[in-house]
C-alpha cells in the first residue's frame, strides 16, 4: 500500500471511518470525494500534511494559539455571506467576526488574513490583509473587513491583497474547480507597528515580517467551487 494511503487509512481506522471514506486514485493516492467531500477526512488528511497544499508547511514553526469564530468554523465551507459579490460569486463579502486568546506573552500586534492557495494563479490568492492591530486587541468584529471600515482597532489598516482593494473580498472558487482551503489565520508580531503601506504585496508582506512572527492561528474553511 501506498505509504501516504496508509497513513490515512490508519488514522480513519483509529477514528472509527473506515478506509471506505477515501476514494483511491489511479495513481494511489487519496482525494476526497467530490459529490459528498468528507469534513472529517480533510482535517486528517491536512493534520498529516499530505496532499492539501499548506501555506505555512515551509515557514519556521511558531507556537500556536486560540482562534475562534462565531461566523466560520475550522473544517467546513465558508457561508455565502463570506462569499464575493465583488467576483460575482454570489455572497456579501462579509468578513468573519474573530477571537484569539493565549498567544504569546511577547506579542505586540497581530496580523489577520485570508487566503485561498489553490486559486487558479499560479501564486494563490489572498483576500484580505489586516496589519498593525494593536497587541491588547483580541477579537475583530464582523464585517471589520469593509471597504473604508470603522470598526478596526485604533491604528490597524487593511491593504490591497491580491483583490487591489483595501478590503475584505470573500470566496470565489472557479465553478468546476474542486475544493479550495481558506486559511483565516491570526498571525503575532513582535513589534507593533510593521512600517508597511496599504499597497505592500501580500508576498513582499509576509517576507518582511516573517522574523518578527512569534505565533499564529489558523481556521481552514474547505470550500467547494
Amino acid at each position: 500500500m501506498n505509504r501516504k494511503l496508509l497513513k490515512i487509512t490508519t488514522a480513519l481506522t483509529a477514528l472509527g471511518l473506515g478506509a471506505a471514506a477515501v476514494v483511491v486514485g489511479t495513481a494511489g493516492t487519496a482525494a476526497a470525494t467530490p459529490s459528498a467531500p468528507d469534513i472529517s477526512v480533510h482535517g486528517i488528511v491536512a493534520s498529516l500534511g499530505i496532499g492539501r497544499p499548506n501555506p505555512y508547511r515551509y515557514l519556521p514553526k511558531v507556537p500556536s494559539f486560540q482562534l475562534t469564530s462565531q461566523t466560520v468554523k475550522d473544517g467546513r465551507p465558508l457561508p455565502k455571506p463570506q462569499f464575493s459579490g465583488v467576483f460575482g460569486a454570489g455572497g456579501q463579502d462579509i468578513s468573519p467576526q474573530l477571537s484569539w486568546s493565549d498567544f504569546p506573552k511577547n506579542t505586540k500586534s497581530f496580523t489577520v488574513s485570508m487566503y485561498d492557495p489553490e486559486a487558479p494563479t499560479g501564486s494563490g490568492f489572498l483576500h484580505w490583509l489586516v496589519s498593525d492591530i494593536p497587541g491588547t486587541t483580541t477579537s475583530l468584529p464582523v464585517n471589520a473587513g469593509a471597504l473604508s471600515s470603522t470598526t478596526l482597532p485604533a491604528g490597524a489598516f487593511q491593504l490591497n491583497a491580491d483583490s487591489g482593494m483595501p478590503r475584505y473580498i470573500g470566496a470565489a472558487p472557479p465553478a468546476k474547480s474542486g475544493e479550495h482551503d481558506y486559511f483565516i489565520t491570526v498571525t503575532a508580531l513582535d513589534v507593533p507597528k510593521t512600517g508597511l503601506t496599504a499597497t505592500t504585496s501580500g508576498a513582499l508582506f509576509a517576507f518582511s515580517t516573517d522574523s518578527h512572527v512569534v505565533g499564529r492561528a489558523t481556521l481552514v474553511c474547505p470550500t467547494w467551487g
